[in-house]
């Protein structure tokens, strides 16, 4: 699962890809709302702890493999 998160007043994102399910992340998000922070983890083992007060949007990518190689 691909994962952006903007930061309010930072040109850059986040990005990162994470083991959980599309639903998983947007009950993260929406609770991290009235909690004050968000704190995710990637599918590496990282944690990533954002203030929602900071968070300008979160782009919650889908869940199909991508492809490697060439493709006729």
């Amino acid at each position: 699962m691909d994962i952006r998160i903007g930061i309010k007043d930072s040109p850059r994102e986040i990005s990162f890809d994470s083991s959980q399910t599309a639903e998983e992340v947007q009950a993260l998000v929406l609770s991290a709302l009235d909690a004050g922070h968000l704190a995710i983890d990637d599918a590496k083992g990282h944690r990533y702890i954002v203030p929602s007060a900071n968070i300008a949007y979160v782009e919650i990518g889908s869940e199909t493999a991508r492809k490697i190689g060439f493709v006729a």
